[in-house]
């Protein structure tokens, strides 16, 4: 396999997020590579806290609905102490829980002897990650075929020891079983995110015995089994974990005799297998999902090109049909208080780890995420009808294994955000859009828009002018000024609420004929709606507005970009659609850059989308080169800022996701009625390809250049009817795949420096442009 799928460095992790990541979507290793004595970090997809909410307790007292009416009275007089003071008191009193992890696993695979030659590699294309040194090699995979862990020691003497697993949660024991080791325990009951630093105890263990079903109410089971066995010059460690993880809304097990079973088991089915059988079962798998797309930058700095390939190999790693999806670190974490509780928080994050899912091919990866949407659809009925007196799903900023969705206690900047389900159902509608068949539109797509516009549709009030605005609405985690010395968050008619509402709206209608008869009056509700609703403003001074009306920033180098929304990820700003919003939407982010946005990983791959679809290739330049100096640990995972730990930094995944969408973009883009191709070429990028890109419509892109300019495209009809090419120069011929030329004509809509052709395209068929 070709060195540049391979990520190869010259020491052992120094740091968690030092490590390399291995997955099979449910179960995650981070490897250290240190000489002689591997130390795998392990994690579950389902191991969290606590346990399914009890309504009751959450209910408990009077609904905060009762507050609205005050509420929007304040924010429509501009009194915004008193508002941020309401908004305070339409909260809940509970956290999310926490992912956990299974505990770090000690292996000495081999005696102590001269380290000579060291050297580590993760290959993304095999999913195979191998430390060398002398003569003694250990390869380490993950299966998801066997559903194990694999490690396997070569070319030294071999060590006697057992191996051992350092859990952090209390009251692990281990005991033999079907000839391996496995330690068995239970997760926390409860545990306080890490920034909640004010309250006692801040991780809880229960103590209660399991019901006569081996439920109970918190605080899961889980088992990890491990067997080590020596086959002429090798030795081999195999792994598997369980939880007692049965559903969202359902207690889970404490059975740890059951939990240890099923871990076992896996184990056992897996011992007889030679490794290199299970290896190529590992690896033909993996490569049915990479394969599916690929990038080469000839002659370019590598740093892009290993980021492409390792976001898409982290996210095959971290969610697949029937996983959880990709949380904050992925699968990947080592502490009980992890940061921001690695859960899914849903103002940007989760929804990143996804933004590349359809365009590079990899739809099957996105349903995870897909289906939270569908549970938090109905999981969030309640919480629009306690905190708003509304129809449809509220889910506020953040989420967790128990679908969570009220809004947290703290302060109204990230804790009064009301609309993430808003934003999923952009998710759901991508996922139709790139060419998802009528089941998944009647069976998820419906019900998540449905659940969305009702939301939306009574969160809506008229401002003096009677524009619809969502109210109150807040700007994900930033703050206006307001007086000498104040400032607030909460408002109406914020950008991002407003980007979506019209979003929600929009898509509903579209999609409402699939419905029934109440889907046809909702429909019209929504199209009146839609009709009413106020745009996004520019400001005096051109720049696009993050708020109903100019106000100053707290932060003006803020590193959520939420108020640019509508240039991406969305889709209603566009360069000769909107060009007024366009060049307003420029500015706003020139002003962020000013100012020192794009300071965490997250943030740095949001911004290189933008410059994507602004064509502005300097700045797509710039940011990659951002993250891979400043932004990115040794082994390329990217890092957002943490005081607390002594590195200063924690690892992230969805800058690793995100840069794999902004790339993507930077060569095929698909939102303005054509597949564009190489719009935002950045310098350095003279000769390359890219294949296996996904576009609206169904169709699929495959690009050529050379010298900076097109060589060759193909692209593959997704279904029959006009197929629009926007080109940075006129084609010399359009050819179907027997050779004949394509009656092309020229088509409206291109840039100024753009030319753009159609022709009729059949479903399924490949045309060629030179």
């Amino acid at each position: 396999m070709s060195r540049r799928y391979r990520i190869e460095l010259t020491e052992p992790a120094g740091d968690f997020h030092d490590g390399f990541p291995l997955g099979n979507g449910s179960l995650g290793a981070m490897l250290h590579g240190n000489p002689g004595v591997e130390l795998v970090d392990l994690n579950a997809d389902t191991l969290w806290s606590g346990g399914p909410p009890d309504p009751a307790l959450e209910e408990s007292g009077p609904p905060p609905a009762r507050l609205l009416p005050e509420l929007r009275e304040a924010v429509a007089a501009g009194d915004h102490e008193r508002a941020e003071a309401l908004a305070r008191r339409l909260q809940g009193t509970a956290w999310t829980q926490s992912y956990q992890p299974l505990g770090r696993l000690e292996w000495r695979y081999a005696e102590p002897c001269a380290v000579t030659g060291y050297r580590r590699r993760l290959d993304l294309a095999e999913a195979v990650a191998e430390t060398a040194y002398g003569p003694v090699r250990l390869t380490a995979f993950v299966s998801a075929p066997d559903g194990v862990l694999v490690l396997s020691a070569t070319g030294g003497p071999a060590a006697t020891a057992e191996p051992e697993l350092h859990t952090p949660h209390p009251g692990v024991s281990v005991a033999e079983r079907a000839g391996c080791l496995v330690w068995t325990g239970r997760a926390p009951a409860h545990v306080l995110p890490n920034y909640v630093v004010d309250r006692e105890p801040a991780v809880t263990y229960a103590t209660d015995a399991p019901g006569a079903d081996g439920t109970v109410p918190a605080g899961m089971g889980f088992a990890v089994a491990v067997a080590v066995r020596r086959t002429g010059d090798e030795v081999r460690l195999i792994a598997a974990a369980a939880t007692g993880f049965r559903g969202p809304d359902r207690h889970p097990s404490a059975d740890l005799d059951a939990i240890a079973a099923e871990a076992a088991a896996r184990v056992t089915r897996a011992l007889p297998v030679p490794t290199d059988r299970l290896r190529a079962r590992h690896t033909a798998e993996h490569r049915r999902h990479f394969d599916r797309a690929d990038l080469e930058l000839a002659g370019a700095k590598p740093g892009a090109e290993l980021l492409f390939h390792l976001g898409r190999y982290l996210l095959i790693a971290s969610s697949r049909p029937g996983t959880q999806p990709a949380n904050l670190q992925g699968i990947w974490n080592a502490d009980v208080r992890p940061g921001w509780s690695s859960n899914w928080t849903t103002n940007i994050n989760a929804q990143m780890n996804y933004w590349a899912a359809e365009s590079t091919g990899a739809p099957g990866l996105h349903e995870p995420l897909l289906t939270l949407a569908r549970d938090l659809a109905t999981a969030g009925e309640r919480t629009a009808a306690r905190y708003y007196a509304a129809r449809g799903a509220a889910v506020h900023h953040n989420t967790d294994l128990w679908r969570f969705t009220a809004p947290v206690p703290g302060d109204p900047q990230w804790a009064n955000w009301p609309s993430a389900l808003l934003w999923l159902s952009a998710h759901v509608w991508d996922h139709l859009d790139h060419g998802a068949g009528p089941d998944f539109g009647r069976r998820v797509a419906l019900p998540v828009l449905r659940a969305a516009a009702r939301f939306t549709l009574d969160m809506l009030v008229p401002d003096p002018a009677g524009a619809l605005v969502l109210s109150p609405s807040t700007s994900p985690e930033h703050h206006f000024r307001f007086g000498t010395a104040g400032h607030a968050a909460t408002s109406w008619g914020c950008a991002l609420d407003q980007e979506l509402a019209r979003e929600v709206l929009a898509r509903f209608v579209a999609l409402s004929a699939r419905g029934d008869a109440a889907d046809a009056v909702l429909a019209r509700e929504a199209a009146a709606a839609l009709a009413a609703l106020r745009p996004v403003q520019v400001g005096p001074d051109g720049t696009l507005l993050e708020w109903y009306d100019d106000r100053p920033p707290r932060e003006p180098g803020h590193r959520h970009l939420s108020h640019l929304y509508g240039l991406y990820p969305g889709t209603r700003i566009t360069e000769t659609g909107t060009p007024e919003h366009f060049a307003a939407a420029a500015r706003a982010l020139r002003t962020r850059l000013a100012h020192g946005s794009g300071h965490t990983g997250w943030s740095r791959a949001w911004i290189l989308c933008l410059a994507a679809r602004l064509r502005d290739a300097d700045l797509a330049a710039h940011t990659i080169a951002a993250l891979l100096d400043d932004l990115c640990s040794p082994s390329l995972l990217t890092l957002h800022p943490d005081a607390a730990r002594p590195t200063g930094w924690i690892f992230q995944i969805d800058g690793n996701l995100g840069v794999v969408a902004g790339i993507t973009e930077l060569l095929v883009q698909s939102h303005e009625g054509a597949v564009a191709l190489l719009k935002t070429l950045p310098p350095g990028w003279d000769t390359g390809h890219i294949r296996g890109v996904r576009c609206r419509g169904g169709h699929e892109a495959a690009v050529s250049w050379s010298a900076r300019r097109l060589a060759e495209a193909r692209i593959i009809a997704g279904a029959d009817g006009p197929l629009v090419l926007d080109l940075p120069e006129p084609p010399t011929s359009v050819r179907d795949a027997a050779g004949t030329p394509v009656d092309a004509a020229p088509a409206p809509g291109a840039a100024q420096d753009r030319h753009r052709v159609q022709w009729q395209a059949r479903a399924g068929a490949e045309y060629s442009i030179a």
